[in-house]
């Protein structure tokens, strides 16, 4: 008997999605998202606020981007990923369809239906594309967990900490305010 074949998506098949309908695709398999609640919402919003608040005040280089925004973490292997916080210090990698290759640092707040796509598989994807500094913010957790992986080192905070971001010298993050 023979074997059915699995589809393999592209690029292109997220784009031809609906209108309003959110995915990523990740080694060629589309995963649909479901749309965050609002605390999910003022976490990013005020995640983004303070980095590129940050980056302004510093007269920074790297540029701040909250979802949705297109990553195209490789597209030989057809990732394609929108994560809710995005820097990057690099504008040779930004296009008007978004971001092509690795950003610096990734942020992805978890929700119920992306918990181990978080955890597990983009941890994987965002360490082997060359993602910098890469945190899990866990809101039902009430945790925070940032991986360097230029270091090799994870830390592991709660909402009552200030989190000492690795890709700038003199940059935190309170998470009491959250």
């Amino acid at each position: 008997m023979p074997l059915l074949k699995e589809k393999v998506y592209t690029i292109e098949d997220i784009y031809a999605l609906p209108e309003g309908e959110r995915a990523e695709l990740i080694d060629g398999q589309i995963y649909y998202m479901s749309p965050p609640n609002t605390r999910h919402q003022r976490i990013s919003s005020i995640l983004s606020r303070k980095i590129g608040n940050y980056i302004d005040d510093n007269k920074g280089k790297c540029e701040v981007f909250a979802a949705p925004f297109a990553v195209y973490l490789d597209e030989k292997t057809n990732t394609y990923v929108e994560p809710d916080v995005s820097v990057i210090c690099d504008s040779d990698k930004l296009d008007d369809r978004g971001c092509k290759g690795a950003p610096d640092w990734i942020i992805e707040i978890v929700s119920p239906s992306s918990r181990r796509m978080d955890y597990y598989t983009k941890l994987f994807k965002y360490r082997t594309a060359g993602v910098r500094e890469y945190w899990i913010v866990d809101p039902t957790k009430n945790q925070i967990m940032v991986y360097d992986f230029e270091n090799e080192d994870t830390e592991q905070y709660t909402f009552q900490d200030s989190v000492k971001v690795g890709i700038y010298e003199d940059l935190r993050i309170d998470f009491t305010e959250m």
